[in-house]
């Protein structure tokens, strides 16, 4: 949707009001906006030592659910954002007042396509707990007395995001055009990532299937618990999921004995480790309020709304990359890294190499079994973005949910060995890179390319050929990013012109007082005391153009 189209919706103004309120006024004023969005753009200087990153949550928080699902995601791209801002953006919480309980059940209803009473015998009318874009409530199933938790999308949620997502990729666009400090984030592209990953935490019907996709990964784990889903009554607006009892993991630490909350860590840490080696499906977001500890030895990981997946091939390049760190073979590092990355052609790969030496040997001055694996996934990241170097949102999703799980396993078990715990999981990848059915897999898809590419390359030659006979090969540039350029040009191209136009009305009218041209008002000619009147209000409206446009 074009800038001045969106110029016209309240929620626009109320996200431009919003940055400048935080102290982002300057940005704003360099996007250009359209003039109708106010006369002025004020500056207001943010309050005496609130630090950028704060602000940044602040607006983010007040601006509601896809702006903060915006700073949810920027928090896991350590790769693109400063540490600093990633913790900052980590503390986002999306909790706010309940929704009427009468919308409520209507909505359920609604998705139900039945009253309340046909399906629960009871409901809990106060929610277990309000997100922005749904809140929980306890129930009973009727006949077979069963607990349940009702997952309930708000009502008008999805036109809401859809509307801000419109505004928010005009907004990253310009921002990424015209603010040149904020292209190292490629905003238009996180905004791609936001689209995609909250398109499909809208679809509830997503969440059921990725928990049963887990509970079918984790069929012979004894340790880890995943609720039931109930897919009769469960719709892409609602999921309704056995009732988890639990001990959160805060509370477990003060209540549980060391041994069992060092029998925990380890499990939660293999968990993690499975599901990423083995089977490149794993929870995005396995923060300490999702895990539940359910009795000694047992726990449960909820809200799969949103996962990270890896191809085999992405896991054994995991594999190489670990071996790499513990060999100290930086070379194998650094190509790895290259491979994962997306980079600038003039990236100092010497400068890179001699940072990637100066990180394995921090890590291989300390005894092998206290490397804190996600320390170092968390240098290798911020060297990335120092180079700006981008990730795969998998990649970084991953990254994330290792460093989560082993700050969070270390909680529980201060003295976890965490190379000790994936070591079975790197042997069993390394094995299963040179396994037969690797190696026939890879020659298979050699072949089929090869086959593909001898096929295809006489016809393109022959197509070139012909156009080159025919004098009709043509070469195609395209311009791109010179819509600013081109709006910039008119903008002075118009006020030059009118300037102009001033000046030669204030020399007509000078010359007309000096002739006294009848009739006259006040002794003086009317026809030049009109000219310099419509002079002055020209002049006047350039000067308030420029100044509102802080172009001075």
């Amino acid at each position: 949707m074009d800038i001045h189209t969106l110029s016209r919706l309240n929620r626009f103004r109320a996200i431009v009001v919003t940055l400048i309120k935080y102290g982002f006024g300057d940005i704003i004023a360099r996007l250009d906006l359209p003039e109708k969005l106010g006369p002025f753009y004020p500056r207001k200087q943010p309050k005496e030592g609130t630090g950028t990153y704060t602000r940044i949550r602040l607006a983010l928080q007040e601006l509601g659910p896809t702006f903060i699902k915006l700073g949810q995601l920027l928090s896991l791209r350590t790769d693109l954002v400063p540490m600093d801002m990633a913790e900052e953006l980590s503390k986002l919480q999306d909790e706010v007042p309940a929704e009427e309980f009468s919308e409520i059940s209507k909505q359920i209803e609604r998705a139900l396509g039945r009253q309340l009473s046909e399906v629960f015998s009871e409901f809990e009318e106060k929610p277990m707990a309000a997100a922005s874009l749904a809140q929980v409530h306890g129930a009973v199933l009727r006949g077979s007395g069963e607990l349940v938790a009702i997952k309930i999308q708000r009502p008008g949620i999805r036109q809401m995001i859809r509307n801000d997502l419109r505004i928010m990729e005009s907004l990253a666009q310009r921002a990424h055009e015209r603010v040149e400090a904020l292209q190292l984030y490629n905003l238009p592209r996180v905004v791609e990532e936001i689209k995609r990953l909250l398109t499909q935490e809208l679809d509830f019907s997503r969440e059921g299937r990725n928990i049963r996709l887990a509970q079918s990964n984790f069929a012979g784990d004894t340790a880890l618990y995943l609720p039931r889903v109930h897919n009769d009554i469960s719709t892409p607006r609602m999921l309704v999921l056995e009732r988890i009892e639990g001990t959160k993991l805060r509370d477990a630490l003060t209540s549980w004995p060391l041994e069992v909350r060092r029998d925990l860590a380890r499990k939660w840490l293999r968990a993690t480790l499975k599901q990423i080696l083995d089977d490149g499906f794993f929870h995005a977001d396995p923060h300490p309020g999702n895990f539940f500890i359910l009795s000694k030895g047992k726990y449960s990981l909820l809200d799969w709304g949103m996962v990270g997946r890896l191809t085999p091939e992405t896991r054994i390049k995991l594999v190489d990359l670990l071996g790499g760190v513990v060999l100290k073979d930086s070379q194998l590092v650094l190509d790895l890294l290259l491979e994962f990355t997306e980079y600038r052609s003039d990236i100092d790969m010497d400068g890179l190499h001699r940072e990637i030496m100066d990180i394995l040997d921090d890590y291989h001055s300390v005894p092998l079994k206290e490397i804190n694996m996600g320390r170092l996934l968390t240098a290798l990241t911020e060297m990335l973005r120092n180079h700006q170097m981008q990730l795969t949102m998998d990649l970084s999703v991953m990254i994330k949910a290792i460093v989560t799980s082993e700050g969070s396993a270390r909680m529980l078990d201060p003295d976890l060995n965490v190379i000790s715990e994936a070591a079975p999981y790197i042997r069993r990848l390394a094995r299963q890179k040179y396994s037969p059915q690797m190696i026939l897999r890879t020659v298979r898809s050699s072949f089929r390319n090869l086959w593909r590419m001898q096929q295809s390359l006489p016809i393109q030659i022959n197509h070139i050929m012909d156009k080159l006979q025919r004098d009709e090969l043509t070469i195609g540039f395209e311009h791109k990013r010179l819509e600013g350029l081109r709006r910039t040009l008119n903008q002075v191209a118009n006020r030059l012109t009118l300037a102009l136009v001033t000046a030669a009305m204030i020399i007509g009218s000078s010359m007309i007082i000096t002739t006294g041209v009848k009739p006259f008002i006040f002794g003086y000619p009317a026809l030049g005391l009109v000219g310099y009147l419509i002079s002055g209000l020209f002049g006047c409206w350039l000067i308030v153009d420029i100044l509102r446009k802080n172009k001075y």
